[in-house]
């Protein structure tokens, strides 16, 4: 008995200090109650996030959207994924943040606050495609480690900033300047300030691109808080880990960018094809830089049901990382034979395009229609799970859906 109320003394000791406050009565709580004070928030009205959506993890928190909550040609906040390292920061004022230009390569030092990037630079907006680079994760064989994401964690929201381009331009860079960092608010999940939680980047080539924006705004609002707001990078058509939230510095370096998640096989592959389960040296391993050609079915859900002599409209999107989708087939044979799509060309550079078709089934029966898109290249989805690599990235298997026609 001692050693019991000696544990639970120690144990309101642990939460009083958590809370940074005496629990009044708490001799009285229920063993293994948790005070509403350390208990997390509903995600959904935290986020404003449709309670369709699927939570993978809440520490930290890793959400996803299902296939037909994708239909909108611009992605809503609603429907938006959600994939963080660390703890999101809190109490963020807005007025005295500063983005800080450094690196090795830079000429000039220098940092802005949010009122000079979004007066002293022109702005800019797109529609841009941001894919998780283990969005489809679940599908690998042997598993890989990580939030199992099935195909949900994609969005093409409309973003609104200045070019990181005109801001680079602005402080000047040297010639050796290969790549930038960025470093972010957000917190390490062990609340250590001298760890970040991820530091990632991109080549030279890719921050000059037009399209590159330091945003400050999402949908024409306020970039939502767990999307980055008040800055974030946003580097469309490469995975959704180099587009940086809740920015406050931007490295300009003369080697590749070696902050946190840019190591290991952190969003790396084998550079050259492996067995399932085979272990690959850190040296073999290549970053990832473009996302590789993919289609995704929005409507109808998965399980719809039609009466025999009706035809089924179909819709979706496709993407190809910097590409373009050239042509997007549908077959209900599963891959014997393939059908065209008309498939509608990007609003900009980097935007997912729509597609649609209407389909006829010659009889009563179960049927899956599956979606395969082409890029510029004439590169196609595989029809089943690409090579298997140790992360479980880059899953462009065509996307499949169940129909009963009855």
């Amino acid at each position: 008995m001692q050693r019991r109320n000696f544990v639970k003394k120690s144990a309101l000791a642990y939460l009083a200090g958590i809370l940074g406050a005496d629990i009044v009565y708490g001799a009285k709580m229920p063993m293994g109650y948790v005070p509403l004070g350390l208990q997390e928030p509903d995600p959904f009205t935290l986020f404003d996030k449709s309670k369709e959506m699927v939570v993978l993890n809440d520490r930290p928190w890793n959400m996803e959207a299902q296939a037909h909550l994708l239909d909108d040609a611009v992605t809503p906040n609603q429907f938006m994924f959600i994939r963080n390292n660390g703890i999101i920061p809190e109490d963020i004022d807005v007025d005295n943040w500063t983005l800080t230009l450094d690196g090795e390569s830079v000429k000039e030092r220098k940092s802005y606050t949010i009122q000079q990037l979004k007066t002293e630079f022109k702005p800019y907006t797109y529609q841009l495609t941001l894919e998780c680079g283990g969005n489809g994760r679940s599908e690998f064989d042997p598993p890989a480690k990580g939030n199992q994401w099935t195909i949900g964690a994609v969005s093409c929201a409309r973003w609104t900033g200045l070019r990181l381009r005109d801001l680079l331009e602005d402080v000047g860079f040297n010639d050796d300047a290969v790549y930038i960092g960025y470093h972010g608010a957000d917190v390490h999940l062990s609340r250590n300030p001298d760890k970040e939680p991820i530091s990632r980047g991109m080549p030279m080539a890719k921050a000059l691109q037009d399209e590159t924006l330091l945003a400050y705004s999402m949908n024409g609002e306020d970039i939502p808080l767990a999307h980055g707001f008040p800055l974030r990078l946003v580097a469309g058509g490469w995975p959704a880990s180099v587009s940086g939230k809740w920015i406050n510095r931007i490295s300009i370096r003369n080697q590749v960018h070696d902050g946190a998640k840019m190591e290991g096989s952190s969003y790396r592959v084998p550079c050259h094809s492996v067995a399932p389960g085979e272990k690959v040296a850190d040296e073999d391993m290549c970053i990832i830089e473009s996302m590789p050609v993919k289609s995704l079915i929005t409507y109808p859900k998965s399980g719809a049901m039609i009466s025999k002599g009706e035809k089924m409209n179909i819709r979706g999107h496709a993407w190809a990382g910097e590409l373009e989708v050239d042509k997007l087939d549908y077959s209900i044979d599963f891959g014997a034979t393939w059908r065209p799509c008309s498939l509608q060309k990007p609003n900009n550079r980097l935007a997912w395009q729509q597609f649609s078709a209407s389909i006829d089934f010659p009889k009563k029966g179960y049927y899956e229609v599956w979606a395969r898109a082409t890029d510029s290249r004439g590169i196609a989805q595989p029809m089943v799970l690409p090579g298997w690599n140790p992360k479980g990235y880059l899953n462009n298997a065509c996307h499949r859906i169940a129909v009963k026609i009855v």
